[in-house]
């Protein structure tokens, strides 16, 4: 599972944006999962300023990698941030010893 920090001050409508990209309803508080094709099946969940997003690859690869740049819009506009910015935070997460 992969915590997405959302940008500072940035307060984005994470359904209405799901809903564009991948065509799936429901409380993104609650959590809400649904299939796209060539990423697989998406649970996803937010919870105040970070989204949790859990995905199960597909059995079979798509070999259509303008997914990838969808998948990378979404997060940019879910977010606020980048795919740089969204790295760096990354790199601040702390592993356990």
């Amino acid at each position: 599972m992969r915590e997405y920090k959302i940008k500072k001050g940035y307060n984005p409508d994470i359904e209405a944006i799901i809903d564009k990209y991948f065509k799936a309803k429901g409380d993104i508080c609650k959590g809400l999962k649904f299939d796209v094709d060539g990423i697989g099946k998406i649970d996803m969940k937010q919870d105040k300023t970070i989204l949790f997003i859990d995905i199960e690859p597909p059995k079979k690869v798509c070999s259509d990698y303008s997914i990838i740049k969808k998948w990378n819009e979404f997060l940019f506009e879910a977010t606020g941030k980048n795919t740089k910015e969204r790295k760096k935070d990354f790199g601040k997460i702390k592993k356990p010893k």
